[in-house]
């Protein structure tokens, strides 16, 4: 059996691989749109969130390891003695451990305000995928009842007939979230 070839080694296009000239104008245009909105909510962000954001991409960089490296080693060679021209100010190393506790307080509190950020941005993808799924849903739904028509039209009996009557029902989205709540009420000890 031969090897399927690498999509990039491909002259042509595929369903799965875009032609060469480019994306389908519509995912190229979701993709300028969804770009469009990052850089809006960039852009209306707070002096606060955009700072806390700031703080958290370096405190979580090698850059940020390295200062800290540089910067305590040298704290605890001065301090222990290590260097021998300069006198230790901490030989006890107490100023130090206060420096690095006040220090992770404010790391976690802005990283804390960045996650939450980041939260409020999840929770409002996941709101956006809820109404595209339920938007599909619908459209199926009214797909399945066409379908169904066009073949009672021509006379065409399938095995799926039985199943169609519960594909037809359109979801309620609120009933599909009390189920859930009630069987998670259900399994969760007491």
């Amino acid at each position: 059996m031969n090897p399927k070839p690498h999509p990039a080694t491909m002259d042509s296009a595929t369903p799965t691989t875009p032609a060469a000239e480019g994306l389908a104008p519509a995912l190229a245009r979701n993709i300028e749109a969804l770009v469009e909105r990052r850089k809006r909510d960039a852009a209306t962000a707070s002096l606060e969130e955009r700072t806390a954001a700031a703080i958290s991409r370096f405190a979580g960089s090698m850059a940020f390891v390295y200062i800290h490296l540089a910067f305590f080693g040298a704290w605890i060679a001065l301090n222990l003695g290590v260097v021998t021209f300069i006198k230790p100010f901490d030989p006890s190393l107490v100023i130090l451990a206060m420096f690095a506790s006040v220090e992770a307080i404010f790391l976690s509190t802005f990283v804390l305000i960045n996650q939450n950020r980041m939260a409020a941005e999840d929770d409002a993808r996941a709101d956006l995928d809820l109404q595209v799924s339920l938007l599909n849903e619908h459209e199926t739904t009214h797909l399945i009842k066409l379908v169904e028509e066009i073949a009672k039209r021509l006379n065409v009996n399938t095995d799926a007939d039985d199943e169609l009557k519960e594909l037809k029902r359109d979801v309620a989205p609120e009933a599909v979230l009390d189920k859930i709540e009630e069987v998670g009420e259900r399994q969760t000890p007491s």
